[in-house]
């Protein structure tokens, strides 16, 4: 039976869900000096975060933030993250995760256009993304810096006009 997935928002004692670097695309090189200082909002109206449960258990955490396409407020979208525990890896969370919380977004915002992008790499994350119901859209040349170089990534993006995926 798959795990009950749930997002919730951070509490002090979700610090080290921010301090780890669990896989090879988790590695962005020094955190700050407190990973517990500044804890992600889960207000959707400006850059936040959630932590990710299954069965009631912390297993990772969510993030997002505004990007603009054009010089309007309709041009906005929000692009997302995650990063999962090596043990809630290959389970489904993921997707459900992310699946949770696009409906969030397009519930409480008036946001069109939800972005993901992910390493080359990183088909695991490219999967679940696509079972989110996000479209490829294509590879974005040394678009990210780890690992103490650039890297590939591929783009995914939601709409709000876009089909709801099946669970």
């Amino acid at each position: 039976m798959p795990p009950a997935v749930t997002l919730r928002p951070y509490t002090p004692a979700d610090a080290w869900l921010r301090a780890r670097a669990d896989s090879e695309f988790d590695d962005f090189g020094p955190a700050g000096v407190d990973p517990g200082s500044g804890l992600p909002r889960s207000g959707l109206d400006e850059t936040g975060g959630l932590v990710v449960c299954a069965d009631g258990e912390p297993v990772g955490s969510l993030s997002w933030h505004y990007t603009r396409w054009g010089p309007n407020a309709g041009s906005r979208a929000i692009m997302i993250g995650i990063g999962l525990m090596p043990q809630a890896r290959g389970r489904g969370i993921g997707t459900q995760a992310q699946r949770q919380l696009v409906a969030l977004i397009f519930l409480h915002t008036r946001i069109h256009r939800v972005e993901a992008a992910t390493e080359t790499g990183n088909i695991a994350e490219q999967r679940a993304l696509e079972r989110a119901g996000f479209r490829r859209e294509g590879v974005i040349r040394d678009s990210m810096w780890r690992r103490g170089g650039f890297h590939d990534s591929v783009l995914f993006s939601r709409l709000r006009s876009d089909p709801d995926p099946q669970p």
